[in-house]
């Protein structure tokens, strides 16, 4: 039940973004603008999506990305961890999700191997 009570949390925080949706994922949620997936609430925890830049404000905080087990492997996702501090901040929440909408409307790929 407290990853019930921590998706309405962040769902509180989040508020003023347009047509902000949840959906369930792998024992967690998928978080939705439109239809550009952003973030994940998993264990508790909020990733949010990054690119190559946004990444780094992630790192310096300390925060880590978000990983799975596919097997004997551990994959991870340019998805990273909010700080506390931001998941507190309504205002800093909003702007950094709004990046990771941004992020996840334009992602960039690497360039293809010849």
């Amino acid at each position: 039940m407290a990853d019930e009570s921590f998706k309405v949390f962040v769902l509180d925080q989040l508020s003023e973004l347009p047509e902000l949706r949840v959906k369930a994922m792998f024992g967690g949620y998928g978080l939705y603008q439109r239809d550009n997936f952003f973030g994940i609430l998993m264990d508790g925890r909020l990733y949010f999506k990054t690119d190559p830049q946004s990444c780094a404000r992630y790192l310096a905080r300390g925060m880590t990305p978000f990983t799975y087990e596919k097997g004997r492997r551990v994959v991870s996702l340019r998805y990273f961890e909010v700080t506390p501090e931001t998941l507190e901040s309504r205002e800093q929440l909003v702007a950094w999700a709004k990046r990771a909408v941004q992020d996840a409307r334009h992602p960039k790929r690497p360039a293809k191997r010849p």
